[in-house]
């Protein structure tokens, strides 16, 4: 048995509104591994609320942040070792309602939290408290800081060697990530240009401060970056992968460099790969000096607080626009509830949001759940 917050306080077990912790709850859960999200991965009903242990939080989770990689989690393509079933969903944001001992330190019951954790597409979650952020209060603009500003500041900072004058590519800059890497870029005075698929991303980009938007439907990028940039870029933060990776390897200046954050374009394939030119690749990199770093947000983890705490600072100043898609211009419109994970889910990869998508798990104050 694992002990929750010291028994004789009955309050313990409510929640700061007073409606009760029910026994059982909703999460998705992968039960096959499969690229496909709705082939693998299963709505349960009633699965028990976890018990926090002594250093732990329990999280009524509010809202749950969507991420690409979502369909590499349910491949099972991050850890062979894994076996279904297996909980799902990488961040969330809430309020805390049972809390462990240790963790009664630090923490307390009512408490608005963020977190980044496997499990968090569920309507309860536990969490260790060392790897729980204090909130202000329970705001989606919060979730967009967790994996994706977290992603763009750390790459950047880290492999981007940004400096006054540098001419930065965002490929997907519209997306969850791609719109910190545009502002972060610009905080350090860059010349930012934009991929994207709409004019109304476009304007999105415009409205914080990407120099040039290409839209990839309407405009060819490569004669767009051979003519308005004909000595190359000098770093490009890349997310797309197969053909838009090959034409920003080709678009690099002398000593350019190119950060792989990842390749969305090929993780609905069975491999989760689009093929690439890969055979020129050394010749190009020798020629121009250029080099090409990969970015896994797990390896950077000693990075992460200092760069969550720096990019909260930035959003409170007013220095950051954190831009959350709901879904609400979707055909059945906004992502309310862990049914509408999947909806969610499909919207990206149709390449329909605007910033990041965000998933609202409402809840009943006075009523069991």
């Amino acid at each position: 048995p694992r002990p929750i917050l010291d028994m004789s306080y009955s309050r313990h077990f409510l929640d700061f509104q007073g409606s009760s912790i029910p026994s059982s709850m909703k999460k998705l859960v992968v039960t096959k591994l499969s690229q496909n999200f709705r082939e693998a991965v299963t709505l349960r009903q009633d699965s028990p609320v976890p018990l926090p242990g002594d250093g732990d939080l329990l999280v009524r989770n509010r809202f749950v942040g969507i991420n690409a990689s979502d369909i590499n989690y349910s491949a099972g393509r991050y850890d062979a070792s894994v076996k279904p079933p297996f909980d799902i969903g990488f961040e969330g944001v809430g309020d805390v309602v049972a809390l462990g001992l240790s963790a009664s330190a630090d923490y307390t019951v009512g408490q608005a939290v963020a977190y980044g954790k496997a499990g968090s597409f569920a309507e309860y979650t536990v969490v260790p408290a060392k790897h729980a952020v204090p909130l202000p209060s329970v705001k989606p603009e919060f979730l967009t800081l967790m994996v994706s500003g977290a992603t763009a500041y750390i790459s950047l900072k880290e492999l981007g060697e940004l400096s006054e004058g540098k001419k930065v590519l965002v490929t997907a800059a519209a997306g969850g990530t791609g719109q910190f890497a545009v502002q972060l870029a610009k905080k350090a005075k860059c010349h930012v240009i934009g991929t994207c698929s709409s004019d109304e991303k476009g304007g999105f980009l415009k409205s914080i401060g990407c120099d040039r938007t290409i839209n990839y439907k309407t405009e060819n990028v490569e004669s767009v970056l051979r003519k308005d940039y004909p000595e190359g870029v000098d770093v490009v933060y890349e997310s797309v992968g197969g053909k838009m990776f090959d034409l920003a390897l080709n678009s690099l200046a002398t000593k350019g460099r190119l950060i792989v954050i990842g390749f969305i374009a090929g993780y609905q394939n069975p491999t989760g790969l689009q093929p690439i030119k890969a055979e020129l690749l050394p010749a190009k990199l020798l020629k121009k000096s250029a080099s090409i770093r990969g970015f896994f947000l797990n390896d950077y983890l000693s990075e992460y607080k200092m760069a969550l705490k720096h990019l909260l600072k930035m959003y409170e100043r007013g220095d950051l626009v954190c831009e959350v898609d709901f879904g609400d211009m979707s055909p059945e419109g906004k992502f309310t509830g862990l049914e509408s994970v999947f909806r969610a889910v499909d919207y990206m990869y149709m390449g329909k949001n605007i910033g990041k998508i965000v998933v609202e798990l409402p809840h009943s104050v006075n009523s069991k759940l």
